[in-house]
This record gives C-alpha cells, sequence and structure tokens, in this order.
C-alpha cells in the first residue's frame, strides 16, 4: 500500500563546503512539495521567516474546500488551511501560531476529520515528546475545527482530546530575588557563564541589559510577557503603548481584540515610571520599543531569561512569567483589596481568590479567629 504524501514542508539543505572545507553555499531552508523543491529565502537562522514563507505557499498554492461534505472526505490539511485563512493571518502573532500549525500539518495533515479520536491524539502527544506543549498545538487544531463547524463545512462534532493540564507552578520570586535577577542581567557581559568556569565577566560589551528592562516592567505592572515585548514609546498598530504624560500602560496591542486574557490599562508606578522617562531620554533607535536589541524589536526572551536566572542562582522554575506571578502575590501579602489586585494584574477576580487567596493576610482570618476565641462554658442541671 502506496504511503500518504506528506504535503509540502519546510526542509533544511544542509551547508555545501568545497574541497578545502570553506562553505560555498550557506544552510537555508526550502519548501519540499513531492518532488519540488522551493526556496524561501530564509537562512537556517531565520525559523519564523520560513515558517511564515510555508504559510504563503500554502494559502497562494492549495485552494482548500469550502463546502459540506461527510467526515472521511475532508482533510485535516483543508480545515488547517482555511483557519490559516480567515483567523491566523490577521493574528498580532501569526508567525508562532503559524510554526505550531505548521507543524500539525506534518503529522496530521494526511488525516481526515473522521481520523480525530483520542487514540490519534494521544498518539501525537508521545509523537511530540512533551505534554505542554502537545496540549497547546492540540488547542490549536480544536480552534481550527471549531471553525470548520461554525462556518457549516461539516454538521458532526469531532472533540480533541487534550493532555491533562500541569500542575500550576507555586514558585514566586521574594523582592530580594527580583533585585538580584535586574543586578546580574544590569552587569552580566559577553563571556558570563552560569557553571562559573572560563568567561570574562569584566570585559566586552553588556549583553542583558534588554533583559534588566523587560524584568523591571513585567514585574513592575504584574504584566505578561507578550505585553512588555511590545510595549512601545508611541501608540502604532499591533503595540501596546506607554504614556509617560499620564503615567500609563496601555497593555492592549493596538488593533487586537479583548480575548479571556485580559490587558486592561494600568496606572505606572512612580519607581518604574522614572526608569522608564530615563531610558526614553536615552534610546537612539528608531524602533521605538522599550525594550530592543541592536535597535531591533525583541520578540521572545525565553533564552536569555534561563540564562541570567542560572547566572543569578535562582534555581528551577523560574520562568518570564514567575514575574508576573510573584508582583500579585507580593500585593497579596500586603493585604490590598484583591478586587484592586485582580483590576491591576488583569485578571478576574475568581481566578485571583483561586489562586492567590492563601497569600493575604485576611485569608481565613475570620475562621482563624473564632476557632482561637475562648468559648463560653454551661453546666450541665
Amino acid at each position: 500500500m502506496p504511503r500518504a504524501a506528506k504535503g509540502p514542508r519546510l526542509y533544511l539543505v544542509a551547508a555545501r563546503r568545497n574541497a578545502e572545507g570553506r562553505i560555498v553555499t550557506a544552510s537555508r531552508w526550502v519548501i519540499r512539495d513531492g518532488a519540488k523543491m522551493l526556496s524561501t529565502g530564509c537562512s537556517e537562522s531565520d525559523v519564523a521567516g520560513a515558517h511564515q514563507a510555508l504559510a504563503d505557499y500554502l494559502r497562494a498554492a492549495h485552494r482548500p474546500a469550502r463546502s459540506q461534505r461527510g467526515l472521511d472526505d475532508i482533510s485535516l490539511a483543508d480545515v488547517l488551511n482555511i483557519y490559516a485563512t480567515d483567523h491566523v493571518a490577521q493574528h498580532p502573532d501569526r508567525h508562532r501560531i503559524a510554526q505550531r500549525l505548521n507543524r500539525l500539518l506534518d503529522w496530521w495533515g494526511p488525516k481526515t476529520l473522521a481520523q480525530v479520536t483520542g487514540a490519534t491524539c494521544r498518539a501525537y502527544a508521545t509523537h511530540r515528546g512533551n505534554a505542554g506543549g502537545a496540549r497547546r498545538d492540540l488547542q490549536d487544531l480544536s480552534a481550527a475545527i471549531g471553525h470548520h463547524h461554525r462556518e457549516g463545512y461539516h454538521r458532526e462534532i469531532v472533540k480533541v482530546a487534550l493532555p491533562k493540564r500541569g500542575e500550576a507552578r507555586d514558585r514566586w520570586l521574594s523582592r530580594s530575588e527580583v533585585a538580584r535577577l535586574v543586578w546580574t542581567m544590569w552587569r552580566a557581559r559577553e563571556g558570563s557563564r552560569a557553571d562559573g568556569k572560563a568567561g570574562n565577566t569584566t570585559e566586552g560589551r553588556h549583553t542583558m541589559h534588554h533583559l534588566a528592562r523587560f524584568v523591571l516592567l513585567a514585574y513592575s505592572t504584574a504584566s505578561r510577557p507578550g505585553a512588555v515585548l511590545t510595549a512601545s514609546w508611541e501608540a502604532a498598530a499591533g503595540r501596546s503603548y506607554i504614556d509617560l504624560d499620564k503615567g500609563v500602560f496601555y497593555r492592549l496591542r493596538e488593533g487586537a481584540r479583548e480575548t479571556n486574557k485580559r490587558q486592561p490599562p494600568v496606572r505606572l508606578p512612580r519607581s518604574i515610571l522614572a526608569h522608564l522617562r530615563r531610558w526614553r531620554r536615552l534610546t537612539n533607535s528608531e524602533s521605538g520599543f522599550v525594550v530592543e536589541w541592536r535597535g531591533q524589536p525583541v520578540s521572545r526572551v525565553k533564552v536569555g531569561f534561563a540564562n541570567a536566572v542560572k547566572l543569578a542562582g535562582l534555581g528551577e522554575g523560574v520562568s518570564p512569567h514567575t514575574l508576573r506571578h510573584s508582583a500579585v502575590t507580593h500585593l497579596m501579602q500586603q493585604g490590598v483589596p484583591t478586587w484592586e489586585v485582580a483590576g491591576f494584574a488583569g485578571m478576574g477576580e475568581a481566578v485571583l481568590r483561586r489562586h492567590y487567596a492563601h497569600h493575604h493576610p485576611d485569608h481565613m482570618g475570620a475562621a482563624v479567629s473564632a476557632m482561637g476565641a475562648t468559648q463560653k462554658r454551661y453546666r450541665l442541671a
């Protein structure tokens, strides 16, 4: 029985070297579609650009059928492509979503809607090798199938079985640990090593100043990493905006729609506002972003942040999201009313109470007082 075609996908062509070992042609990403090899124009390091080129190729070369059919006749490649065209193309995070959709296409593309079962979903999770990553990918698959159903292209209900949600992390940083992390980032230079071995820490250029800015703004406003990384000095499409005159951080990106992950405007505390005004005066680049590297915006800080955490000796379980978690925890520990903390952080008060109530000094206060009070005793006649 012939093997099902995988469909268009990315392929890394290795670098070519001459007889002396010198690189003649650098490694590059191409689109492999059957026997055809199409150039993306992207080098090996430009992974996001290669995924975007593949998404553009799929939209241009493949016109998915938009008509009601049976589940056995609907390919998941069509479902994912319709979702990418209708929804992802206008999304601010389209590059990252495109990477996930391409990963789904590579495994699910040859299959049909009828083959979406608990068994195939578990097989994908095993293939993915990471329960959290598989869950995020399958949420995209579920969204694509739901969009296909809402558009009337199929009538049956198709459920995607998601891996179990991971345990919530309770690791938060103390104020002194946040300060140590910022200080480590501010002093780190090219050649710094987390293992304490060879590495020049007193010479060379600073490599983590942009991360120090990220930490200060994320922690001081309890904001999500995405809002901080898109923060701009001027209001513009696809960017969050810091108004230094009013002292307000407009966290929802210009033109983006509100989602369950609320991002309301937040007043800037005086400490971070002073930093922001100084950074604005010192900014010479034209990018307009608060957090930038060599004059260019920063899309992700995961790797650099992890290196800084190791240098600061903060242990395991510390991620960029830990800054938001820590800020909310500190506000609760200081006894700030829950409705104010929820509004400041941009989360529902019910969610706040469920995950952070135990940090508040008044948590179960009435019950503890009642149990500890001296009770009136009665004599039996």
